[in-house]
């Protein structure tokens, strides 16, 4: 693999953030197909192109590489999907990009991790489980904030408490792209199902 990038040659630190981003997106392949329970992590180096010694000496064990994913798809999803959407003003119109967006950012084979781990350790004292509970608490808590301030301004109709809409969302948006993902119409589809559950007209 040549070491030229742009006209020069990878630092050290490049050569391992490479490493670690090829390693993360296995692992997060890996938990979604096979299971944390199942997958074996010198298959996780093996699919990344590596030796199980080069992923040792970025993560000490499954957990750390399980916490890593975790933050890592946490992150670009918020430069995806979560960032751009603090830039449309109404509620409603966020809600509804938002579902757009994630539909298109689960075109990425990884992208089912999280709940495929949420599924796993549900109900377990875990670290994977409370970093899990650490990213989805709070989006749950931001979309509750969001839905009350569309019902405030009357982009949003009234309806069932905040935070259980909130919860609700989340669910749809995880059922129906774990389901359509990469089909055509994904977006199309993903959006209806917010804009029914949010009692919007479908567009």
């Amino acid at each position: 693999m040549s070491q030229v990038t742009s006209g020069r040659r990878r630092t050290q630190a490049e050569r391992i953030e490479q490493t670690r981003s090829r390693l993360l997106e296995s692992a997060a392949r890996g938990f979604s197909t096979y299971g944390y329970g199942n997958v074996r992590l010198e298959d996780i180096a093996r699919d990344a192109g590596y030796t199980r010694g080069a992923l040792y000496h970025l993560f000490a064990n499954k957990d750390e590489l399980a916490l890593a994913v975790i933050g890592w798809v946490e992150e670009t999803w918020r430069a995806e999907v979560g960032d751009p959407a603090e830039e449309i003003d109404d509620p409603a119109e966020r809600l509804v990009w938002t579902a757009r967006a994630h539909a298109r950012y689960c075109r990425k084979q990884v992208a089912a991790v999280l709940m495929s781990l949420r599924v796993e350790f549900a109900g377990r004292d875990h670290p994977v489980g409370a970093a899990l509970s650490g990213v989805i608490g709070p989006l749950v808590a931001d979309l509750a904030k969001l839905i009350t301030l569309g019902r405030r301004r009357g982009s949003l109709p009234p309806g069932p408490p905040p935070r259980i809409v909130a919860r609700a969302y989340i669910g749809v948006l995880e059922g129906v792209t774990s389901g359509v993902t990469g089909a055509p119409h994904d977006a199309d589809l993903t959006e209806r199902a917010v804009r029914g559950l949010l009692g919007l007209p479908q567009s």
